[in-house]
């Protein structure tokens, strides 16, 4: 994509199902659990930059030793930063004990982060500082190990205010107003309740208080506590959490809209957020890698034993199709082929847009992760050209000779690497016109390949979420090569509302679409549309936010989608631009056919799938109305 859209964060989990000193025998380590986590993070760097966090939780330590390590970074290289640190103390073990550092029984005794359970964290923020204080895993620690409680996940929730109010009502006196601290006080609430209810029983029972707390942790319900706490939750969530006893889960909100995969062998359980990162740290199959369900929780015990369970009865799947358009690694099978797709069904519409015309007509895309949809639309083109060919084979009937089938024959598409990305612009230029200036030559161009004012050049991008980089960047450069016409390929259709549940596109007044909008709202003489919708939002403003309505549809409906990319088009074209300039945008329908099992599609169509969603575009456009900056939720 052209534009850096920030956007889900990660997570990775380990559990050992054996003893430490069956990796150190088998694989030469008692650091096996450690490495493979290392690895599901660094392959999921893409996921997270703004911060990275690992926490161990050791399982049936003795009383007054540590069991619980965390380490945390925001440092420029975080994943980097966290593991320099637990390793560096390993290297200063291995120095100072070399003939008891390789014995797995000293080292979970006597070192950090040498444990059988692991979780870690990459974090893109979408609200809050970027600070450590924000960074996951968090914790809530107690004295009693099965009330501890350590989460990391990749969520975001539309209804802080209501939870916020719900723990207040409680009794409890929350530190801050997120979604974060939210979701830890209300499972760790929960978790209270729990082994509350348990104690009761046992000590009811005849059973002293040492003997209750390993009761205790061999039966908590981590089903309930986890159906009691979510039964509230609006939005997208994959979240991650270890119980201090042992206990794990990995819980999914239930229309699917955050991702998380699993691998389970007798040696171990893995999850993250992406398959191919699975099977490349495990070496395995896609069809080994399972999905976690919607609305369920996979949940490890203390004993190792695994088991998903249905926590929140599943919606409708709406499963965020961004990850497929953009955010999830291409190398996944099923993200491969359906961004080939979106490229493919674009081909039609694309040899409309150059009316049919390949001899003057080049076609490339924006590196880096365009080049799969680019490879499905040179198919489709191709696919067209077949058929033209045999038409025009045809055609010839008894005027057919060899010259003029190898005429028919030899058309191809002129197919080239036009944009190269060179430089990554650095937040230390503060400065407006030295970072437009800078932004300019963020990529630069192959010369001699487009002829001057005669060829058409078709570039194919992911999305085009803003437009900045376009008008500032992309569109400038290009022209530099003198096509007579620019065509940009969207493979993803046009985004005109917000994002509530991870991305970061919050804010409507950002978004190139809904600008159009307005614009032809207001040069048609139909702004008081733009008045109309205002009142309807800030009318129901205060409702519940499943009465609410998502009026800012009624932005939209005046006009064709192609009236609103005519318009792009036109905002978008710089004024020093000299060639002609065309929008062509994705449909909706043919993202469903590309991605039919994840059809989260609310972004283009304002369809949310949690109430939340209405509440957010109401609340975003009385924003826009008002002048107000931030997110509406």
């Amino acid at each position: 994509m052209s534009e850096l859209i920030k956007h889900e964060c990660g997570i990775a989990m380990i559990r050992l199902r054996k003893p430490l000193e069956y990796y150190k025998v088998k694989y030469g380590t008692w650091q096996y659990g450690l490495n493979k986590l290392y690895l599901l993070m660094e392959k999921q760097h893409n996921r997270g930059q703004d911060g990275a966090g690992v926490v161990s939780v050791k399982i049936d330590m003795a009383a007054g030793q540590d069991y619980i390590h965390r380490h945390r970074s925001v440092d420029a290289n975080p994943i980097k930063d966290v593991f320099d640190n637990v390793f560096g103390e390993f290297n200063h073990a291995k120095r100072t004990y070399p003939k008891t550092y390789h014995d797995p029984a000293w080292a979970k005794n006597n070192l950090p982060f040498v444990s059988e359970l692991y979780l870690g964290h990459l974090r893109y923020g979408t609200f809050g500082r970027n600070s450590v204080e924000f960074t996951h895993p968090v914790m809530r620690q107690n004295n009693w190990r099965s009330r501890n409680l350590v989460l990391a996940g990749n969520f975001n929730l539309t209804n802080v205010d209501e939870l916020f109010d719900l723990l207040v009502d409680l009794g409890q006196h929350p530190k801050a107003y997120t979604d974060t601290v939210t979701v830890l006080e209300k499972v760790g609430h929960f978790l209270d309740e729990e082994n509350e209810l348990l104690f009761r029983k046992y000590k009811n029972e005849g059973h002293s208080n040492k003997e209750i707390s390993p009761l205790i942790e061999r039966n908590l319900d981590l089903r309930q506590t986890l159906e009691r706490s979510s039964r509230d939750w609006d939005g997208g969530y994959a979240i991650g959490g270890i119980i201090g006893h042992g206990d794990a889960f990995v819980l999914r909100d239930p229309w699917g809209i955050r991702p998380a995969y699993y691998y389970a062998d007798d040696e171990i359980v893995v999850v993250a957020s992406e398959r191919p990162v699975i099977q490349t740290v495990m070496n395995v199959s896609w069809k080994s890698v399972q999905e976690v369900k919607p609305g369920s929780a996979l949940i490890v015990k203390k004993d190792g034993t695994l088991s998903e369970e249905m926590v929140r009865v599943p919606q409708e799947r709406k499963s965020c199709s961004f990850e497929r358009i953009y955010f999830s690694r291409g190398s996944d099978r099923d993200i491969y082929l359906e961004r080939k797709k979106l490229g493919h069904l674009l081909a039609p519409t694309i040899m409309d847009a150059v009316d049919g015309d390949l001899e003057n007509t080049v076609f490339s895309y924006i590196p880096n992760t365009a080049e799969t949809a680019f490879s499905g639309m040179m198919e489709g083109i191709r696919d067209l050209l077949l058929e033209w060919k045999k038409e025009k084979i045809h055609a010839l009937g008894e005027n057919m000779t060899e010259e003029a089938i190898a005429e028919i024959i030899s058309v191809e598409p002129r197919i080239e690497k036009i944009a190269i990305k060179d430089v990554k612009m650095r937040t230390f230029i503060t400065d407006d016109s030295s970072r437009d200036d800078l932004v300019g030559h963020v990529y630069d161009v192959t010369y001699g390949v487009v002829k001057n004012e005669k060829d058409t050049l078709v570039v194919i991008d992911d999305s085009i979420v803003r437009g900045t980089t376009l008008k500032r960047s992309i569109l400038r450069i290009l022209d530099r090569l003198h096509p007579k016409r620019i065509v940009i390929i969207s493979s993803a259709p046009q985004i005109r509302y917000p994002d509530c549940y991870g991305i970061d596109m919050a804010e409507l007044g950002k978004f190139i679409a809904f600008e159009a909008a307005i614009t032809l709202l207001k040069e048609t003489g139909r702004g008081h549309v733009i008045d109309e919708t205002y009142k309807k939002c800030k009318e129901q403003q205060h409702l519940p936010k499943e009465e609410i309505v998502n009026y800012v549809k009624e932005i939209y409906r005046p006009f064709t989608d192609q009236e609103i990319s005519d318009k792009i088009a036109q905002l978008l074209k710089p004024v020093d631009c000299n060639a002609e300039v065309d929008i062509v945008y994705q449909t909706v329908d043919n993202l469903h056919k590309a991605c039919p099992n994840d059809l989260g599609d609310w972004y283009f169509t304002g369809d949310y799938p949690t109430p939340g969603g209405n509440k957010v575009v109401n609340t975003s456009f009385i924003n826009y109305i008002e002048g107000i900056k931030g997110r509406a939720y």
